[in-house]
């Protein structure tokens, strides 16, 4: 098994930036959000399952998931949102341990954006936190997704502060929008976490 160090932050910190930074130095990236989509394709059990419990109104016409529609209904509801977190988080976590245990390197970025609060902390090696002023968060977000203020700050307060996840963090990457400076973090990090690696094999 590789060395794992578990990337999170807040929603638009920036962990796809960070994660193709670590990629571009040939690291290999494990993404829960692209796990999380592959589990609910259609003819999938996980689909199946939401489909029985919010009816058929949840599949767009070709039978996929009508992913904007359940991010609404979960993001309004706290009761959905976990039964949806009961739901995928073993089979994301199954195929997420199986992808790493196949990786022939010696550290593997392992994106999570709920690590914290899904208590997932505990199955890496390390955790780096990407820390983002909260008013940049919410700029990026409102571009990004194309959505009103008010869904992107539910969004936002869904999740714990940054300053909680932090405090879990062995390393953190400030990510303020200064691509030079983002980079010049990762490649340090990469360094530390090479070190790191062989020390542990």
């Amino acid at each position: 098994m590789p060395y794992i160090v578990a990337l999170s932050g807040g929603i638009a910190s920036g962990k796809s930036t960070v994660a193709n930074l670590f990629s571009q130095l040939g690291v290999p990236i494990v993404d829960a959000d692209i796990i999380a989509r592959q589990v609910v394709k259609k003819e999938t059990f996980a689909l199946s399952q939401i489909t029985e419990h919010f009816g058929r109104q949840i599949l767009l016409a070709d039978g996929e998931l009508n992913r904007a529609k359940l991010r609404d209904i979960i993001f309004h509801s706290e009761q959905q949102r976990q039964w949806i977190n009961q739901l995928l988080h073993p089979i994301i976590q199954q195929e997420t341990q199986q992808q790493i245990a196949q990786i022939n390197y010696p550290y593997v970025i392992w994106a999570v954006p709920l690590l914290i609060e899904n208590n997932l902390q505990q199955y890496a090696n390390r955790v780096l936190i990407i820390d983002t002023p909260p008013d940049l968060q919410l700029a990026r977000l409102l571009k990004r997704d194309n959505i009103s203020e008010n869904l992107a700050k539910s969004m936002l307060s869904s999740q714990i502060s940054n300053a909680q996840r932090v405090s879990f963090a062995d390393d953190v990457i400030v990510n303020d929008g200064h691509t030079s400076a983002l980079t010049s973090q990762v490649e340090h990090l990469h360094t530390k976490y090479l070190k790191l690696s062989q020390n542990c094999n």
